[in-house]
């Protein structure tokens, strides 16, 4: 059956637009970004076969613009339409952090986190510099490689706060693995990185560990 033959209640727009973008599954949300199948197909069958093809819709997402373009049933304008909606999203947290006092909101704080450093194949250091009513002034990757004590510089932290006037710091790592799981040098670096920052009257208000699943956050563990 083609699409427009379905109840009303289960074609993938008019199930969004009733019960809202919640209600649908990965499938049925990219089909909506389709908006037609390959020949002979509706654009959840599509939908399914790709999301199939590549390991689902996180392995989708992550590819650059180019190999997405490539996959089965996307080409160059629906790739542009994916890449522009994932970009939106994430200047929609940005907005809402800039417009927010974030020591009161760490869960929007930690999905922001996770929207900036999840898709990085390698672990990647970030900081986000606040003002004094703790609003964002820069959110910065600053180290790469394996976070340890020799990777991640305290020092380079301060020297970059002093430099943007910030009052506070949050910061956040991610595990390529896909584990949450906080290792001890995990804790290593956020004591070290916190006294470095107390020297010059600075705050260090949490750490978000970024892997699969909602970040966690060092400061609820009471390791900020």
């Amino acid at each position: 059956m083609k699409i427009n033959e379905w109840p009303i209640e289960e074609r993938p727009r008019e199930k969004l637009m009733l019960r809202g973008p919640a209600a649908l599954s990965d499938s049925e949300l990219l089909a909506v970004f389709l908006g037609s199948g390959l020949k002979g197909e509706t654009a959840v069958m599509t939908a399914i076969g790709l999301l199939q093809s590549v390991g689902g819709l996180r392995a989708l997402l992550e590819m650059p613009a180019g190999v997405l373009a490539e996959q089965r049933g996307i080409g160059v304008a629906r790739s542009a339409l994916l890449v522009a909606a994932l970009e939106l999203g994430q200047r929609y947290l940005q907005s809402e952090l800039e417009r927010t006092d974030v020591l009161r909101n760490p869960l929007m704080a930690g999905r922001y986190f996770q929207q900036r450093l999840r898709a990085h194949k390698h672990e990647v250091f970030a900081v986000l510099f606040l003002d004094t009513r703790h609003r964002p002034i820069l959110f910065e990757e600053m180290f790469r490689g394996t976070i340890d004590g020799s990777e991640v510089h305290p020092r380079e932290v301060v020297r970059r706060a002093l430099q943007l006037n910030a009052s506070a710091v949050m910061v956040g790592h991610n595990h390529p693995s896909g584990s949450r799981e906080p290792s001890m040098a995990d804790r290593a670096v956020t004591q070290k990185l916190k006294a470095a920052l107390e020297l010059v009257h600075l705050r260090l208000l949490d750490h978000f560990i970024v892997g699969d699943g909602e970040p966690v956050s060092l400061a609820k563990l009471g390791w900020c």
